[in-house]
């Protein structure tokens, strides 16, 4: 991977884990997704002016709305895990499951044959996820997170494709996600309006930084992976576990914090080996 790329990434990870850390705050919010997702798309759409924006198409279309698709799946079901379970045990699953998903649908469904190292790595991201799983923790917190792991891996595979393939602005693919929400989730949010006023000023910090740091932490990793392999940006992004599970110690004194960034650091390894494993 070029150090560039390697660069971008290791910047995003840690912008992923900061954002992830208000939206944990805010879990409690009916709104949140909706409100962050609606400053969001004002503060980054005069962006789209600089990118360049592709030709009109339905094919374009459809790729942008597969991604709105998915990034209302992943961000309202990672808004419910929050609601369930702490930072330092939800993120954690979720950044790990996806690769792991990935690796057994393939020896499941496609017939591929695990190599011991494969093998090996996914073990260790199951072990990872068990010792999370243990001690104080909430189990449908831990199941909801793998939900959002698999969204996870899907909107990863199919963003990649659309800016590596399609040559679709990475901002562009952010911005579409986000108006999507906005527009799906709008009718609930003008029913509990008055809700969603308390909340805006309730959540008003979190709201701007997640609108900020979320886009900016994507983008960044979607240009990485124009310029270097989806299998190397994607393991190598999940360095911000460790992050998440250090922030969940040290700033919401989630507890546990050893045996937490413990299993962490089993499921990043785990993620890479996965990553860096031969397929049979």
């Amino acid at each position: 991977m070029p150090l560039f790329a390697l660069a971008l990434v290791l910047v995003a990870a840690c912008t992923h884990a900061t954002w992830n850390l208000y939206a944990k705050r805010a879990a409690a919010s009916r709104h949140f997704v909706w409100a962050y997702s609606a400053i969001a798309v004002m503060i980054w759409a005069p962006g789209l002016f600089f990118v360049g924006l592709p030709t009109p198409s339905w094919w374009v279309l459809g790729v942008l709305l597969g991604t709105g698709v998915l990034h209302a799946g992943y961000s309202l079901a990672l808004q419910r895990a929050y609601a369930l379970a702490d930072l330092s045990v939800v993120y954690p699953v979720v950044r790990g499951t996806g690769p792991l998903l990935a690796f057994v649908g393939a020896a499941v469904f496609l017939g591929e044959r695990p190599s011991r190292l494969a093998a090996g790595g996914a073990s260790l991201v199951v072990l990872g996820v068990f010792l999370l799983s243990g001690g104080r923790t909430n189990r449908s917190g831990i199941l909801v997170g793998v939900a959002t792991g698999a969204l996870v891996a899907s909107y990863t595979l199919w963003d990649g494709w659309a800016v590596k393939s399609l040559l679709v602005a990475p901002l562009l693919v952010d911005w579409a996600g986000n108006a999507f929400r906005v527009v799906v989730l709008a009718p609930r949010s003008w029913r509990e309006r008055s809700t969603l006023r308390a909340e805006l000023v309730r959540y008003r910090w979190e709201m701007l930084a997640v609108a900020v740091l979320g886009p900016l932490g994507y983008i960044l990793v979607l240009t990485a992976m124009q310029l270097a392999p989806i299998g190397h940006v994607a393991p190598a992004r999940e360095l911000s576990m460790l992050v998440a599970a250090w922030l969940g110690g040290r700033v919401l004194g989630e507890g546990d914090n050893g045996r937490r960034i413990g299993a962490s650091a089993l499921i990043v390894v785990g993620v890479v080996t996965l990553a860096s494993a031969p397929v049979t």
